[in-house]
């Protein structure tokens, strides 16, 4: 078996025996141990009791964090005319129409979130099974099919974050920053839990929350008392 690393050991046992513990203490652990070169991301996961197989108990939403995600966000926008002229004054950072189709269906997806005008949907269609996989396709329903581009590239430059539950019944998203203060981390994290919180779909039985562990990048995870969540 391969000798662990000081750094790896060090992490494992700053982490033994602590679970269930409060928001606050979590991030804290969480924060104290993101000790790589570079500035980690804060990610939470999120179990749930949803089987998302079922269109009832799909969870998906948006949520604008607090204190930003600390991540660079690259844009694109299916748009024509005076609205792809919206999108570039808002600082989105590739606008095309058919010519991106094309660049998208030829292997280069170089942004991380996708926004669309109703008019472009026909054209933005046909890459479903390119951007789907990668939950890139634009939706209504989380406010990336608009005819307000400018505002959409805002909010996602802005540190909105979008989730949509796995089929496993897990949902994860960055939430900040290791460099983050303390307090704008758990600010975030309670503003990430209290969205899906809300997102509850009807077809949800039984407990809804069913697990919660905040981790670092290269660091150790831990798991969030379930009931400091719903407290939250």
């Amino acid at each position: 078996m391969a000798k662990l690393g000081k750094r790896t050991r060090a992490v494992r046992e700053a982490f033994a025996g602590k679970e269930d513990l409060a928001v606050a203490e979590a991030v804290a652990l969480v924060k104290a141990n993101a000790t790589a070169k570079f500035d980690e991301t804060i990610e939470i996961a999120m179990n749930l009791g949803v089987d998302p197989r079922y269109a009832d108990q799909m969870v998906r939403g948006v949520v604008s964090l607090p204190n930003g995600t600390g991540k660079t966000v690259r844009v694109a926008v299916f748009a024509r005319g005076p609205k792809a002229d919206e999108a570039k004054a808002a600082g989105a950072d590739i606008v095309g129409a058919e010519d991106l189709m094309e660049t998208i269906q030829g292997g280069t997806i170089d942004f991380d979130r996708c926004i669309a005008t109703p008019d472009m949907m026909p054209i933005v269609g046909r890459l479903g099974k390119v951007l789907g996989p990668r939950n890139l396709m634009p939706n209504p329903k989380v406010g990336t099919v608009t005819m307000d581009v400018a505002q959409a590239v805002a909010d996602a430059k802005g540190g909105q974050v979008q989730f949509k539950v796995e089929k496993a019944g897990v949902i994860h998203a960055g939430v900040g920053k290791a460099s983050f203060d303390e307090a704008k981390i758990i600010e975030n994290v309670k503003a990430f839990i209290d969205a899906v919180a809300k997102a509850k779909p009807a077809g949800a039985k039984g407990a809804y929350i069913k697990k919660v562990s905040i981790s670092s990048t290269m660091g150790g995870g831990v798991s969030v008392d379930v009931s400091d969540v719903a407290a939250s």
